[in-house]
């Protein structure tokens, strides 16, 4: 399974219910080219009851990356060891740059403060050095997960305004980016040279598509949607 990908799998047994479930709560891919390591924080966040992933390297992460299969929906996260052999956390962060809603936490127990400046500025949400408490490491996993979540909604509100937004004539376009300008419906159809009566109803058609009830809503969803 990836951690990221277009395709959302749908829940055929029992097991699949049990997995979305998980998945709803959290999805955490762990990294680590310790065996033990990698067992032992598997075992810890899968007793949280969150979904995991683990992988033995960066680049076998990578490889299921790729193949983009299907996955239950939820927030997800990284959890990278930094040392690692063929490609280390760094890189990986670096590769993941442009998933903004699948936050990174590294960690390392032999890196040093160049390390960790190099990941907060590529965005880590925390860099944890190893040995760690499991409520250190539960209590960042929750602030990555939570940063997830709400990337994930912010993403999906950019869509349904965007779909909203194509929905709109040019003419309905044009009068409701007027009206969240603050333009009275005289003024607009003095600007564009059309009735009143028609900019009255370009303006209904507007709010009906966008989905809005009132001008606040309007100025909303034009500030949120790049009317």
């Amino acid at each position: 399974m990836t951690a990221h990908n277009t395709s959302r799998r749908v829940v055929i047994t029992v097991d699949d219910e049990l997995l979305a479930a998980r998945c709803a709560r959290g999805r955490v891919v762990v990294i680590d080219d310790d065996e033990d390591v990698l067992s032992a924080l598997s075992a810890l966040i899968a007793l949280e009851g969150f979904a995991v992933e683990a992988y033995p390297s960066a680049t076998a992460y990578l490889q299921d990356v790729a193949l983009n299969l299907p996955a239950f929906s939820g927030p997800y996260c990284v959890l990278c060891d930094v040392m690692m052999p063929q490609m280390d956390g760094l890189a990986l962060q670096r590769h993941l740059a442009n998933h903004a809603d699948m936050p990174v936490v590294l960690m390392s127990g032999a890196s040093g403060a160049r390390e960790a400046a190099e990941a907060f500025r590529g965005g880590a949400v925390d860099f944890l050095i190893k040995p760690f408490d499991a409520d250190t490491l539960l209590a960042t996993l929750s602030k990555a997960l939570a940063l997830s979540r709400d990337r994930q909604a912010s993403q999906q509100l950019q869509a349904d305004l965007q779909t909203r937004r194509e929905a709109l004539t040019d003419r309905e376009q044009e009068v409701a980016r007027r009206v969240a300008a603050g333009h009275t419906n005289p003024a607009i159809a003095h600007e564009l040279g059309i009735a009143l009566r028609t900019v009255k109803l370009y303006r209904q058609r507007a709010f009906e598509k966008l989905g809005a009830d009132t001008l606040p809503d309007l100025v909303r969803i034009a500030d949120k949607g790049g009317l």
